[in-house]
């Protein structure tokens, strides 16, 4: 017989969240997994002692993780799917009756708390991945991607602009508290300049200033922010994580990143020996900033380097360069170009007979090369990443950060910043790493007997591979 359920909603319903929540639910496993308690100390000096309560830090820092594990980091849809779901009640610790923080009040307490906060509960989980046995921290796999800012390109004028209207705004407020009888009634607003083509340097976002265009290749302009993250290859667990001005290159974040890293693992006595990252990493600035840490780099060099210049051979015992048809380009002197470079160069009547002179120098009258002082780093860079060990350094950076940076983006709310400022967007990677070292830390442990057969096969490091 066919069954028809009717329903009639009670008036009063008597259950536990925690009969409701699966055991294998992954609010439940993190309700059990973290201890949130410390909180309580490290946001103590950011109330007063009167006034109204404020939301419970843990349950403000729970909600942002249940934004970044929904894929859902705006703050209205933090709430708006925490009232729907039990376990999410379960796990921030609300009965189905009682009313959730207004929207607002994350956002308010995300901008009380300084970075130092997420940064510290960062560190704790990344200590209990260390405690699992889950990482070594002797390698690291750095990356970025662009993060889009909540700002729209319609929202861009000149700087010069921003700044009359600026000083039009402060002027008028001193006209304003002056005497009214004073005869400054004609001062009107300055005609605004017709916005002239120009990168980040001369134009900003009256709506986020601190995002910056930049653009794909194949891909359309957006204000953005560029995320730098680092990532242990042994375990695929995010070691550093932030946000950077999106108009800056990989090589000149590369020591922040470092730095970060190293903040984030000397205390539980782990210590960084190689580094892998892409050809964009690599400047003298960043090689020399890794010996100097006394990291071993695996940075390709940039399409710009040659090791041996292609009908030319450098005679290093005369400082001169001879070309395949025996003439001589010979040092005249130092350039600044990225830095400071020794310049070689051929004499015209050399270059006006040569039969391939075409090919050569096109229409110019003589041919120059430029050699960078700190040539024998990338010269060192290009015999280290060609061997046997370098290439296998590729493959692992490409197999470990680059998919790592693939599920922030795609599952763990790393498309879009909804916060205004830098910091603000810096808070929102941090939060970003928290939830994925999250997943990592409570999936730890179905891997082990594959990590026993490679070590078997595996002519390197099994430590090297991590099976999820």
């Amino acid at each position: 017989m066919q069954g028809k359920k009717h329903y009639q909603e009670k008036l009063f319903t008597n259950f536990q969240l925690s009969d409701r929540v699966p055991a294998d639910n992954i609010y439940r496993k993190l309700k059990e997994t973290i201890d949130f308690q410390y909180l309580y100390a490290s946001t103590a000096k950011y109330y007063g002692k009167d006034g109204q309560k404020s939301i419970d830090p843990i349950v403000f820092f729970k909600l942002l993780l249940v934004g970044y594990l929904e894929n859902q980091p705006s703050d209205r849809r933090i709430i708006s799917i925490s009232s729907m779901r039990l376990d999410i009640l379960y796990f921030i610790g609300y009965d189905i009756d009682e009313e959730l923080p207004w929207h607002s009040t994350l956002s308010r307490t995300r901008q009380l708390y300084e970075e130092d906060v997420f940064n510290q509960l960062f560190k704790q989980v990344l200590k209990q991945c260390i405690d699992k046995g889950m990482l070594t921290g002797k390698r690291q796999a750095v990356d970025s991607v662009f993060v889009k800012a909540n700002a729209a390109l319609d929202s861009i004028k000149e700087k010069a602009i921003m700044e009359d209207a600026a000083i039009f705004t402060n002027q008028l407020k001193e006209e304003q508290s002056e005497d009214a009888t004073s005869d400054n009634q004609g001062t009107s607003q300055p005609n605004e300049p017709k916005p002239k083509k120009g990168g980040n340097a001369s134009r900003a976002s009256t709506t986020d200033p601190d995002s910056r265009m930049s653009v794909k290749p194949g891909k359309a302009m957006k204000l953005n922010y560029l995320s730098q993250l680092s990532v242990d290859t042994s375990s695929y667990i995010i070691t550093s994580i932030g946000a950077f001005h999106a108009d800056k290159k990989d090589s000149q974040c590369l020591e922040d990143v470092l730095e970060k890293i190293d903040n984030n693992l000397k205390g539980y006595g782990l210590a960084v020996e190689e580094i892998i990252a892409d050809a964009n990493y690599s400047s003298s600035t960043a090689l020399q900033s890794l010996i100097s840490r006394g990291i071993t780099g695996y940075i390709p060099n940039t399409g710009t380097y040659k090791q041996e210049r292609d009908g030319f051979k450098y005679d290093e015992e005369n400082d001169r360069y001879l070309c395949d048809q025996g003439n001589t380009l010979k040092f005249i002197g130092y350039k600044k170009h990225h830095g400071v470079s020794k310049t070689y160069m051929s004499k015209r009547s050399d270059c006006k007979k040569c039969p391939i002179r075409e090919k050569c120098i096109g229409k110019a009258s003589y041919k120059m090369l430029t050699n960078s002082l700190n040539r024998p780093l990338f010269d060192e860079m290009n015999k280290r990443i060609r061997d046997e060990y370098g290439r296998q350094m590729m493959t692992i950076r490409r197999s470990t950060v680059e998919p790592v940076i693939g599920t922030l983006v795609e599952y763990l709310g790393m498309q879009k910043v909804h916060t205004i400022g830098i910091k603000l967007a810096n808070k929102c990677m941090i939060m970003a790493g928290i939830a994925y070292n999250l997943k990592k830390l409570i999936k730890y442990g179905g891997n082990r007997l594959w990590r026993q057969i490679l070590s078997l096969f595996d002519p390197f490091n099994a430590s090297d591979f991590y099976y999820a």
